[in-house]
């Protein structure tokens, strides 16, 4: 089972619709919960698996995009711990991180085009898919696409929150507008 819905919103959380991003939690965490659980009792016997999408995100804190760079850490971290729970029972539980991807969610998400792609950590659906289905058939816990987000994560376990609070910040263009 591959859970892959989601969307993201850009702004100061006190600003985003309460509505939206309520909405954005239920889909990105609760409905992603829901599925990961309804199906266990078959994938154990079918030995199958879930692979959820997280996101690069789920390593760092986010502002301008708070409420979604929350719900990736909640899919990452749940997805680690349900690896865990059910391996015993033959199930194999992936959580895919990539970067950007080239799709209608940086438009939904209302990111502006200069700031939504990065040549270095921007992988396409399909390549992104292959690497998540690659890792999640060697039983990877966790997966992070491609190498420049490979070394982006590396480093962001090593940075202060605190020092990549700004900058991140910054990459969401919100910090010019605030200006």
């Amino acid at each position: 089972m591959v859970n892959n819905a989601g969307f993201g919103l850009v702004g100061p959380a006190a600003a985003l619709s309460r509505d939206e991003q309520l909405a954005m939690i239920d889909l990105n965490v609760r409905v992603l919960t829901e599925l990961s659980l309804a199906f266990v009792e078959s994938l154990a016997r079918h030995r199958g698996g879930i692979l959820n999408v997280a996101s690069v995100a789920a390593f760092m804190p986010g502002p301008g995009m708070a409420v979604y760079y929350a719900s990736k850490a909640y899919v990452l971290s749940f997805s680690e711990a349900l690896q865990h729970e059910l391996s015993r029972r033959g199930i194999r539980v992936t959580a895919l991180c990539p970067g950007p991807v080239p799709t209608e969610f940086q438009a939904r998400a209302g990111l502006r085009g200069d700031r939504a792609q990065s040549a270095l950590l921007s992988l396409s659906a399909e390549r992104v898919a292959r690497i998540g289905y690659r890792g999640f058939m060697r039983g990877k816990r966790v997966v992070v696409a491609g190498i420049g987000n490979q070394i982006a994560v590396f480093l962001l376990r090593i940075v202060p929150h605190a020092a990549l609070l700004p900058l991140l910040h910054w990459g969401t263009g919100l910090a010019a507008r605030d200006s």
